[in-house]
This record gives structure tokens, C-alpha cells and sequence, in this order.
């Protein structure tokens, strides 16, 4: 299964490298774009690199690639062992994209951030490269390229974009963008349930504090484990012939909503 949580951090500072790997995250991005000022980028992706080149594992959001520091990033971070994937900010162009796909190591994947108008208007294409696990959705970015104001039903018809074209590329579900409030965890819990909700999978952090929120949030609730083993029990039962549950039917696509919340919990399923 995918990850559910991706905790950022500074690429400039290697003493929390480690702290981020063991933080109870399912996935750790090293950033060397916004979180490093522009005389510190060239020494944060010499950390990184000598971090990932003896025995760290991780993800890297690289600059984007009409900065200084695009062609260099690329070229030294795809020599890492280390390496997982390579997180592209402001990612438009397919033909860039694919390009990065054919220098990355074996068992590297791409991560595509769409955080622009222009990234929607070539969604599809940026769906199809190689190589694209998911697409992670930079709310905050976006919102100010598009002069968007709120992150609520403001951007409902862009995430189900997300959802909808991540689904017809056979790709991962989509990842949503951070929530800046570090301390207040109902608001996490509820716009990552509305990320859930629409199809979503994962969730951006920018601290460890908002980790626990998070799987709490995409994790099945206690009525939907319920529900599910209640489901394959009167399957079961049926031996195979058509039955009902609290009143509805239960078909095909009712069997495979029970399995895939059963698995989510990690719950064996028979």
C-alpha cells in the first residue's frame, strides 16, 4: 500500500534526518526547494546526497526546473542508493518529466507536485508518464498562481480532478497538500478526512505532531471494519448465491468496498 504520510523536511538539516525517518511517518521528503534559502542549496544537496549515499532512504523534492539548481539536483541525487523517488514542484511539462524518469536509479519513482494552473490544464499527460506513482497536490502554491481564496469548496472541482484522472492513469490516489496548523489537530482530522472522502490516499505534513492525526484520519473507523466483516460473513454464509445486508443487496462492488477496508486496517481477509 501507498504511503498515507509524507513529512517534509530541510535538506540543510541532517540531524533531523533520522528524528523524520523514526517520527511514526509512512514516508520522508528531503526538500531542498522552499524550506532552503538560495546561498544554502548547493550545500543542502551535498548533505543530502552524502546522507542518501550511506545508508539514508528517502524522497527528495528537488527546485523546480526554471531555477539554477534543477539540472544539478537531478544529476547528483539519481546517483544516491538512497534515493526513493524524486518529488518535482511545479510540475507542467511531460517531455521534463519524462526525461527525469529515464535518469532515475531502478525502484525510484516520480512524484509530481501540481501546484498550477498550467499543471491541470496538462493533467493527463503528466498522469501518463513512467514512473509516476501518484500526484501530490501543492493546495498552497496553487492557490496563489490561480488567486484562489480558501481550501475548501474552493478547490472540491481540482482534487476530484486529481482523483479522477489519477484513477484513469492506473496510478496511485492522490496525495493532498499540507495543513500549516501544526497544533490544532481537529483541523487536520477534518480536512484529511475531506481528502479521504474525495478519493485521496495520503497527506502531506510539515511536522511530526501531525502524523498521528493523519492515519487516524484515513484509517477505517470502527462502524466500517464492522460493516466489512459483516459484509464477507453473510457472503460467506450465502455460499455463493446472492444475499442482502441490513436490507441491501450485496453485489460485487459492495464485496470489494468490504475487502478494501478490511485491508487498509490490516486485517486479514479471506
Amino acid at each position: 500500500m501507498h504511503a498515507k504520510s509524507y513529512l517534509f523536511v530541510p535538506g540543510n538539516r541532517p540531524e533531523r534526518f533520522e528524528k523524520a525517518c523514526s517520527s511514526g511517518a509512512n514516508a520522508v521528503i528531503l526538500d531542498l526547494e522552499d524550506a532552503v534559502a538560495s546561498d544554502l542549496k548547493v550545500d543542502a544537496r551535498q548533505t543530502v546526497a552524502a546522507w542518501l549515499s550511506t545508508g539514508g532512504r528517502a524522497y527528495v523534492r528537488i527546485n523546480a526546473a526554471d531555477t539554477v539548481w534543477y539540472a544539478e539536483d537531478i544529476a547528483e541525487l539519481v546517483k544516491c542508493s538512497g534515493l526513493l523517488g524524486i518529488v518535482v514542484p511545479k510540475a507542467e511539462d511531460e517531455r521534463a518529466l519524462r526525461a527525469v524518469a529515464m535518469a532515475l536509479p531502478e525502484g525510484a519513482v516520480l512524484l509530481p507536485l501540481i501546484e498550477t494552473a498550467a499543471a491541470f490544464d496538462q493533467l493527463r499527460a503528466i498522469a501518463s508518464v513512467p514512473l509516476v506513482q501518484r500526484l501530490l497536490f501543492g493546495t498552497i502554491d496553487f492557490q496563489v498562481d490561480t488567486g484562489i481564496q480558501g481550501d475548501g469548496d474552493e478547490l472540491l472541482y481540482f482534487r476530484s480532478q486529481l482523483t479522477l484522472v489519477s484513477r484513469i492513469a492506473k496510478i496511485g490516489a492522490p496525495v493532498d497538500g499540507v495543513t500549516v496548523s501544526i497544533d490544532d489537530g481537529g483541523l487536520l482530522r477534518a480536512e484529511t478526512l475531506r481528502a479521504k472522502n474525495l478519493g485521496f490516499r495520503g497527506k502531506l505534513c510539515i511536522h511530526p505532531k501531525q502524523i498521528p492525526h493523519v492515519h487516524a484520519a484515513f484509517a477505517p473507523s470502527a462502524e466500517e471494519i464492522d460493516w466489512a466483516k459483516r459484509v464477507l460473513e453473510a457472503v460467506n454464509a450465502s455460499g455463493g448465491s446472492a444475499t442482502a445486508l441490513d436490507g441491501k443487496m450485496v453485489d460485487v462492488p459492495v464485496i470489494s468496498k468490504a475487502r478494501d477496508i478490511l485491508e487498509t486496517a490490516g486485517i486479514s481477509v479471506i
